[in-house]
């Protein structure tokens, strides 16, 4: 491992941005000491925002490029870019950061919100257990589950909305705000292993490796949905007191109009081509475009679209696009020379402190067998819920219930304390549990 500065630059920037995340809650206390509206106040609670955090680290990278690389450099045409930091992130791909933006707003709507609801209560019915035990244990499974079909950024965003409408807004404990958010966490991560297209992670690999949607549901799915099913009953019964009683349907508000079946479908089909469209953000964000057209138009049926807090989450996750990138001159030799089991456990605990796409696609520039192959993808997924930047939709989720959390927030360290046993869980069943098909290579 020899770094250039560039890398090296970036590599302590991605370090400072990673403690950072650790001491958000620090500077929203320091933000109450300011007078209200005052610049002190407004200044420590932009550095206490977590989805802000890699922007601005990433802000200070660039910064440091340009005064060292120069904002861009001209070819001897004068016209063609041939280097500087304008170069260096044009040579980066944002589709992600701007595809969780695109479909944080459309899964956050009305509609789309209603219409999950109804499955998840539907669902919940079947089960014999009291009401609210029974809505919890059915939106902690379906809708994790769900994201392995409409994504795992959508499904996060909507799960999220459902468990601050119902369970978040209501006088929960602390404890139980942290399993929940832990488990909701990990189970989004693991939930998108049945298909080859909706877990970052496996997106990452899936093409070049070759990974289908049979191979993804007999390799990693099935498992998958066991440890969702097993953590959720766990922490449902950890908490059964909380969750003892009938549920309360939420009640709308008198001017709130529910939307009629061909608006709820119409919000469907722009979510499903926003989807099917996931790898080419010039024709998902023209659809955007359209679609905010549409919410304009049924503006009586939606709530106010979340632009901000899926801006931040983009900016958040482009931040780590930005940083990340440097991080391939330790990584790749780190994962290149772990065997199987050391590679499985090594992922999990990489995953904690890097974004997990970025880790299995750095694993995929490595020669691996397939059972390597198949242990750095479990170890992601199974790391996916421990911190906020383990896996791309955790910010989403995180924006969304934070406010739940008091004046100072969700602690990193007590989602981290909150992950650990839904994690251990996912880690044994991806593990122990056999492949269903034979020539699995694992």
């Amino acid at each position: 491992m020899n770094p250039t500065n560039v890398q090296l630059v970036g590599t302590i920037l991605f370090v400072c941005a990673v403690l950072h995340t650790f001491f958000v809650s620090k500077f929203e206390h320091l933000a109450h000491k300011y007078p209200k509206g005052s610049i002190g106040e407004n200044v420590y609670h932009f550095l206490g925002e977590v989805e802000a955090v890699f922007g601005m680290w990433a802000a200070i990278f660039i910064i440091y490029l340009s005064s060292t690389e120069g904002l861009m450099v001209f070819g001897e045409d004068g016209h063609t870019v041939v280097g500087g930091a304008i170069k260096y992130l044009e040579g980066l791909n944002f589709t992600e950061p701007a595809f969780v933006f695109v479909i944080m707003c459309i899964a956050g709507t009305r509609p789309v919100i209603l219409f999950a609801e109804k499955i998840i209560l539907s669902i919940s019915k079947l089960i014999p257990l009291p009401g609210k035990m029974a809505f919890y244990i059915s939106a902690l499974i379906v809708g994790p589950l769900l994201g392995s079909f409409i994504t795992e950024p959508a499904a996060m965003t909507v799960t999220a909305l459902i468990l601050l409408d119902y369970f978040y807004s209501n006088k929960m404990s602390d404890k139980f705000k942290y399993a929940t958010l832990g488990l909701l966490f990990v189970n989004i991560s693991i939930g998108g292993t049945l298909s080859h297209f909706a877990a970052p992670p496996v997106l990452m690999v899936a093409g070049k490796w070759h990974w289908g949607f049979m191979h993804m549901i007999t390799h990693f799915g099935y498992k998958s949905t066991v440890a969702i099913v097993i953590s959720t009953i766990i922490i449902a019964l950890i908490f059964k007191n909380e969750l003892s009683g009938k549920l309360e349907i939420k009640q709308k508000h008198e001017n709130e109009m529910v939307p009629t079946w061909w608006m709820t479908l119409s919000h469907l089909i722009f979510m499903g081509l926003v989807v099917y469209t996931a790898h080419h953000m010039v024709f998902f964000m023209g659809l955007f475009l359209f679609f905010l057209g549409f919410a304009t138009v049924t503006k009586e049926y939606q709530d106010e679209i979340k632009l901000k807090e899926s801006l931040l989450v983009g900016f958040f996750l482009g931040g780590l696009v930005t940083l990340g990138a440097q991080q391939a001159w330790w990584l790749q030799p780190v994962l290149g020379q772990m065997n199987d089991l050391a590679l499985f456990f090594g992922a999990t605990a990489l995953t904690a402190i890097t974004d997990n796409a970025a880790l299995t696609y750095l694993g995929s520039l490595v020669e691996l067998t397939d059972s390597a192959k198949y242990n750095l993808v479990a170890g992601a997924v199974a790391g996916g819920g421990l911190t906020v930047i383990a896996n791309a939709p955790n910010p989403a989720g995180f924006g969304i219930l934070k406010g739940s959390f008091g004046k100072d927030g969700i602690k990193p360290l007590g989602l981290l304390a909150a992950a650990i046993g839904p994690t251990l869980i996912a880690m044994l069943c991806l593990e122990v549990l056999p492949t269903i098909m034979a020539g699995s290579g694992h």
